[in-house]
C-alpha cells in the first residue's frame, strides 16, 4: 500500500509523515522550494502477529508495510504539474490530505487565516485541475488519431472520446472521478489514466495540543462541509514527539493525556477501510509474515502477492482462520479437528486467514 500525504504549505503534513514513519524529515516554517518528496515506510501493528509469534515461536516475524510519500503541492500548480511530481501522485493508492486547524504565529498560514473547509477545497481543486490537463491532452490526441482512423477502429476511438468528454464535463463542475457514475468497462478504461481524483482520500484535521478536548467537535464541523470524505483528527506535533519514544513510554503518555490510540495505528486502520483491504498470514520456514490484499481477492491473487510463480502455478490453499488456529494451539491440531480447510481457485481470502499455498512451477 502506497499513500501520498498532500496539503497546503504549513499544514503539518511533513510532521504527520514523521509521526507515521518515525522519520526525521526536515520541517519548514515556510514552503520549501524543492518538490522532492519525503519517502518513508511504516510497519503495520497487528496484534494477531503477536499471537502467532507466541504460539509458533518463529525465527522471524514480518509485519505488513505501508509506504508514505510526502509531496508538496504549491497552490496554483494543478494547471501544470511537473512530470516528476505528477508521477509521484499518480502512482499512490490513496491520499491523506492534511488540513490545518492549529494556530501558531511563528508558522504563518499560506492563505493568511485558519479555515480547514476552505483548505480542503483548495487542494481538491488542484487535483481536479491536474486531471483536466491530462484529459485535455488526451482529447487532442484522439482528435488527431480520428483523422486517419479507418472505419473498424473509429467506433472504439469515438466511444473513448465521448467518455472522456463526459468525465471532463463533471470535473469542470468539481465532481471528482471517484464520485462519478461509471460502468465496470468504463472504470477499467479510466484506470490506465491514473487520474488523481479517482483515488480515495482520507482528510486529516491537524489540531494543536490545546485543541485536543475539542477534537470531536472540530472534526464534525469539517465533516458537515465534506460528508463524503473519511476523516480523522490528530495533533501531528504531539504524535511526532511520541513517535520518538519507546512504545511503553508513548502509551503511558497517551493514557495520561487521554489521546487514545496512536496516530499511526488509527491512520493505517482507516487507510485499510478506505482501500477495502484485508490481511492474511503465512507461516513458512520458521517465518510468520503478514500480507495485504483487496477484500475480494481470490486465493491465487493472494498467492501472487508472495510471488507471481505461485499465482501461475496455484494448485490449492490450506486455510485456517486465525481465531481457530489460536484456539487449537498448533496447525497440526487445527488439521486434526478439521478446521484446516482445502480451498481452490475461487476461494475469497478472508481477513485473518492463515494460509499455506500449494503450487507447481
Amino acid at each position: 500500500m502506497e499513500i501520498g500525504i498532500i496539503g497546503l504549505p504549513q499544514s503539518g503534513k511533513t510532521t504527520l509523515f514523521n509521526s507515521l514513519t518515525r522519520g526525521k524529515a526536515e520541517l519548514h516554517a515556510y514552503a520549501p522550494t524543492s518538490l522532492e518528496p519525503n519517502l518513508g515506510v511504516a510497519k503495520v501493528a497487528d496484534p494477531r502477529l503477536a499471537g502467532l509469534e507466541a504460539m509458533l515461536q518463529p525465527k522471524r516475524t514480518v509485519p505488513a508495510e505501508v509506504k508514505y510519500i510526502d509531496v508538496a503541492i504549491p497552490k496554483g500548480s494543478g494547471k501544470g504539474l511537473s512530470g516528476e511530481l505528477l508521477s509521484y501522485l499518480s502512482n499512490v493508492d490513496a491520499f491523506i490530505q492534511v488540513v490545518r486547524a492549529f494556530s501558531d504565529e511563528s508558522i504563518p498560514h499560506s492563505e493568511g487565516s485558519i479555515d480547514p473547509a476552505r483548505d480542503v477545497g483548495i487542494i481538491s481543486l488542484e487535483l481536479v485541475f491536474a486531471d483536466l490537463v491530462i484529459l485535455d491532452k488526451r482529447l487532442l490526441r484522439i482528435g488527431d488519431s480520428l483523422k486517419g482512423a479507418k472505419s473498424p477502429e473509429r467506433e472504439g476511438i469515438l466511444r473513448e472520446q465521448a467518455l472522456i468528454s463526459r468525465i471532463k464535463d463533471d470535473l469542470e463542475k468539481e465532481v471528482p472521478l471517484r464520485e462519478q457514475s461509471l460502468t465496470k468497462e468504463e472504470a477499467r478504461l479510466m484506470e490506465s489514466y491514473n487520474l488523481l481524483t479517482a483515488k480515495p482520500v482520507l482528510v486529516v484535521l491537524n489540531i494543536g495540543e490545546e485543541q485536543l478536548p475539542q477534537a470531536s467537535s472540530l472534526e464534525e464541523k469539517l465533516r458537515s462541509h465534506y460528508p463524503r470524505f473519511q476523516m480523522a483528527t490528530i495533533c501531528s506535533k504531539l504524535e511526532m514527539e511520541l513517535s520518538q519514544l519507546s512504545e511503553a513510554e508513548a502509551q503511558e503518555f497517551r493514557s495520561a493525556m487521554g489521546t487514545g490510540e496512536a496516530a499511526i495505528d488509527r491512520i493505517i486502520r482507516l487507510s485499510y477501510q478506505l482501500l477495502g483491504l484485508v490481511s492474511f498470514f503465512t507461516v513458512v520456514s520458521k517465518e510468520v509474515k503478514a500480507w495485504t490484499v483487496q477484500k475480494d481477492a481470490t486465493a491465487p491473487k493472494a498467492a501472487g502477492k508472495i510471488h507471481t510463480d505461485m499465482e501461475r502455478g496455484f494448485i490449492r490453499a490450506e486455510v485456517v482462520p486465525y481465531a481457530d488456529l489460536i484456539k487449537c494451539g498448533s496447525l497440526a491440531e487445527a488439521k486434526k479437528q478439521g478446521l484446516l480447510r482445502l480451498e481452490g481457485k475461487n476461494y475469497i481470502v478472508q481477513d485473518g486467514d492463515v494460509i499455506t499455498f500449494l503450487f507447481s512451477v
